[in-house]
């Protein structure tokens, strides 16, 4: 079994950052991607950033060149960090780190959600 922890939301203003944080315990060896999803009220959850076990990023368009998404380094294989920055309202949601092996098409392993909020 695997259990992801995340840390690191919290209130900021429009243009600040933060940076999130996801560790994995628990039978790591099958994850090879991770990344974050995030949802809005009433919104569906969607996804903000991949990173594969080489550490190549994917990003969805609204993040691109905001947002950097990585792993950790040797020692810390199964960690996704998340890093945010010129933040926008729009970015206000709970956020999920995810966790998944190669076989699979969709995520296996869900943090508990970090909320993330931006005033204008």
């Amino acid at each position: 079994q695997v259990h992801l922890v995340e840390s690191g939301g919290g209130s900021v203003q429009s243009g600040g950052s933060l940076t999130l944080s996801c560790a994995a315990s628990g039978s790591r060896s099958t994850i090879d991607n991770m990344g974050w999803y995030r949802q809005a009220p009433g919104q569906q959850r969607e996804l903000v950033a991949t990173v594969d076990d080489g550490g190549t990023a994917r990003y969805r368009d609204s993040v691109f060149r905001r947002f950097t998404a990585q792993r950790g380094g040797a020692s810390a294989r199964n960690t996704v960090y998340l890093i945010m920055k010129n933040l926008k309202p729009e970015d206000t949601a709970a956020y999920y780190c995810f966790g998944r092996s190669l076989n699979s098409p969709t995520p296996e392993y869900w943090g508990q959600g970090t909320q993330v909020t931006v005033s204008a």
